[in-house]
């Protein structure tokens, strides 16, 4: 009997970070420093420094994982070998349910940046098909477009930086406005920000993609983090300089104000088509993630087991990725949730508590970092969860109740046979 056809390892290290960075800066930075400043005022470098040091433990765990177990489904795979399957759903649920509503969060903030409002679902729906079509085609062209986008945004970055440290300080009286946060403030701050970190989940999810893998994802998940935290530091650092935090906090497109501050009236349509380039890749990475994860989860039975098949031709979960494009075209065409995905940040740090708890139970030559990280990591996410909204972690919890609930069918109804 032959085995079914595996995914094709074609990505070198250089790709892993990029389809990090695509997944990480993406159209979250054009936005999230905004309701970040208004709960942490003049210390929201302190809530990047927090963000930062939790998502460092949850990489550095992502990233001993990795090592141990090369192969798809990141960290559903991995709580399912260290931990047992319960708890290999409960970080697989979590990440589909969630980032299938970013997908099409990204897809709707994507068409905002380039059509009028009445055309935005239709071109919404167009850009998670092609993008589709793109991952169907192989792993090489998803790297291959995301370095394009990658580029493209980086490039605005720099823009705005230069723009940032440029401008003249603000009046006094608009950034004294701000005043000092709370520590729960902060901490709030910081469970926002986290999100906009954690794309480094999708390298882990591309274990099985890449050549090399006990050394490129960990090399690549440790890379596009660190490089990111560096970058969110000095996009955060401008903007506090040219706006203030007060007007920072006010602002519905904090990077375009920065280049406004700085005098440069040319800048803005260059700052839209950096934000439109950073959905479509965040959008690129979340797509690919998500078809890797689901294709792992059919494996194991945990979603329809069809879903697990592979293309023979390009060495992608063909069907994978069609059921996750169909689903996010219909969400797309029927909600908005452009203001309502806080729940997905729930799920990202239940992800990745399961993460932690899955690598502090790694030895002997397994284990790379101390496991004080995986503790600090896996309190972390407690905390940053507790910390949101609590009509976010309302949501979460009602996804995962969903999740349970589907899983306990799943079982009950197999048992016969």
């Amino acid at each position: 009997m032959t085995s079914p056809p595996r995914l094709a390892r074609r990505l070198g290290t250089t790709d892993a970070v990029l389809i990090g960075l695509g997944s990480m800066i993406g159209a979250g930075v054009f936005a999230v420093f905004a309701p970040a400043a208004a709960v942490a005022g003049r210390w929201l470098l302190l809530g990047i420094v927090l963000a930062a040091v939790v998502a460092f433990c949850n990489a550095t765990s992502s990233a001993q994982l990795a090592v141990q177990y090369p192969t798809s489904g990141g960290t559903y795979a991995y709580g399912r070998a260290r931990l047992g399957p319960w708890w290999g759903f409960l970080a697989g649920w979590g990440f589909v349910v969630g980032k299938t509503a970013s997908c099409a969060a990204m897809a709707l903030t994507f068409a905002a940046y380039v059509v009028p409002p009445a055309w935005q679902r239709p071109v919404a729906v167009l850009a998670v098909l092609v993008l589709a079509g793109v991952n169907l085609r192989g792993i090489t062209r998803t790297a291959r477009l995301t370095r394009v986008l990658v580029t493209a945004v980086l490039a605005v970055l720099v823009l705005v930086l230069v723009a940032g440290f440029t401008a003249g300080r603000p009046p006094v009286d608009t950034a004294a406005g701000a005043g000092a946060a709370s520590v729960y403030g902060v901490l709030q701050s910081a469970g926002l920000l986290f999100f906009a970190f954690a794309g480094y989940a999708r390298l882990a999810t591309l274990g099985e993609e890449v050549r090399d893998p006990r050394r490129t994802v960990p090399r690549a998940i440790v890379l596009a983090l660190g490089l990111t935290v560096a970058l969110y530091l000095l996009l955060a650092a401008a903007a506090l300089l040219s706006l203030g935090p007060a007007r920072l906090a006010a602002s519905t497109a904090p990077l375009t104000d920065v280049v406004r501050a700085a005098g440069w009236g040319w800048a803005p349509p260059v700052v839209a088509v950096g934000g439109a380039a950073a959905a479509l890749g965040a959008l690129l990475a979340l797509v690919t993630g998500l078809g890797r994860t689901t294709l792992a989860m059919a494996r194991e039975g945990d979603l329809p087991r069809p879903l697990a098949a592979v293309s023979e031709r390009f060495r992608v979960p063909h069907r994978a990725e069609i059921a996750v494009a169909v689903v996010v075209a219909v969400l797309v065409c029927v909600v908005d949730l452009r203001g309502v995905i806080g729940f997905s940040s729930f799920g990202v740090l239940v992800y990745y508590l399961v993460a932690n708890l899955a690598a502090r139970s790694q030895t002997g030559t397994d284990r790379r970092y101390p496991r004080w990280l995986q503790v600090l990591g896996a309190a972390g996410c407690v905390l940053l969860a507790a910390t949101l909204p609590w009509q976010s972690v309302v949501a979460g919890v009602g996804v995962f109740a969903v999740g349970v609930g589907y899983r306990l069918v799943l079982l009950r109804t197999a048992r016969p046979r």
